[in-house]
């Protein structure tokens, strides 16, 4: 039996320091660099596992040697991987993030990040777990058409569900995602996320037209903290002042916090809403402190 069975991309992120372009025809040297675990899902998963929820993940890997490195990351944190499907057709995907004087930018090569389908989540891993947790939605191209009926299984088999979107490089901004909010318990955009899917200007705004739909909806918004809504009320959360090292996979992180306080109560009710809320703005917090999504949940 599972807590968690999260579902979604798991990559490698190569962190770049000191550069924020290239020109053509230029070479420049980099400050630092690390290769860390990357993907929305892969990091909430980690996380969560580290917070001591019991989590098995299901997502597509290359067989190659960042793929080797996903497994071993996740396995570190005890992270059951039975369902993590390695593929010959695809290399492990990967995200380099370039940053420089507090400005970031990033390359995806996708590979294997779009090629979860509905069927690497079998009935037998959902009927084993108590929730069901979907990161990087945008980008599980493969995942889309089938995701509404799987969410609604989950629904039925007595499951709490959960989804983070991410950002849409189609910006088409659906996907099916609408129809599976109406299986979901708890949505996680950010802020840019959230008004680009409702088009709307603002945070409240958007998260009153989502909360329309899904029961609870957890706009994140940085160091402005979290607004969260069910169709009575909106309240807020405030973000933890720290000192920021690395932003990367602090959404995630903060997906875990909440997480790991959701599935232990299964209550929607206004305070316990709010102690999950404090507890995603902690592990966001936490995890700032070092580089990379899981590396202040390593120790």
């Amino acid at each position: 039996m599972f807590d968690c069975l999260v579902a979604g991309d798991a990559n490698v992120d190569l962190l770049v320091d000191g550069i924020i372009a290239l020109e053509p025809g230029t070479e420049k040297l980099a400050s630092n660099l690390e290769l860390v675990l990357g993907g929305s899902s892969a990091i909430t998963a980690f996380n969560l596992s580290r917070l001591g929820v019991k989590v098995a993940f299901a997502g597509v890997i290359g067989c190659d040697l960042f793929g080797r490195f996903v497994e071993e990351k996740l396995l570190s944190a005890g992270v059951d991987i039975r369902l993590l499907r390695r593929i010959d057709a695809q290399k492990t995907g990967v995200t380099i993030w370039h940053s420089h004087r507090g400005e970031r930018a990033g390359v995806t090569y996708s590979g294997s990040i779009a090629m979860l389908e509905v069927g690497d989540v079998p009935e037998q891993a959902l009927k084993s777990a108590k929730h069901l947790h979907v990161g990087a939605y945008y980008l599980q191209s493969n995942f889309h058409a089938g995701a509404p009926k799987l969410f609604a299984r989950a629904k039925a088999l007595g499951l709490t569900t959960s989804v983070d979107c991410n950002y849409d490089p189609a910006e088409v901004w659906d996907s099916n995602l609408r129809a599976v909010l109406e299986y979901t318990d708890v949505f996680f955009p950010n802020e840019n996320e959230a008004r680009a899917i409702t088009r709307t200007a603002k945070a409240s705004e958007a998260a009153r037209e989502l909360a329309k739909v899904v029961k609870v909806v957890v706009v994140k918004r940085g160091s402005l903290g979290a607004l969260i809504a069910t169709r009575e009320k909106q309240f807020e959360v405030p973000a933890i002042p720290v000192d920021v090292v690395d932003s990367v996979g602090a959404g995630d992180s903060f997906n875990a916090g909440f997480l790991s306080r959701f599935i232990l109560s299964q209550s929607m009710q206004d305070e316990d809403l709010e102690a999950c809320a404090e507890a995603g703005a902690l592990a966001a917090s936490r995890s700032v402190g070092k580089v990379g999504g899981t590396a202040a949940f390593e120790d």
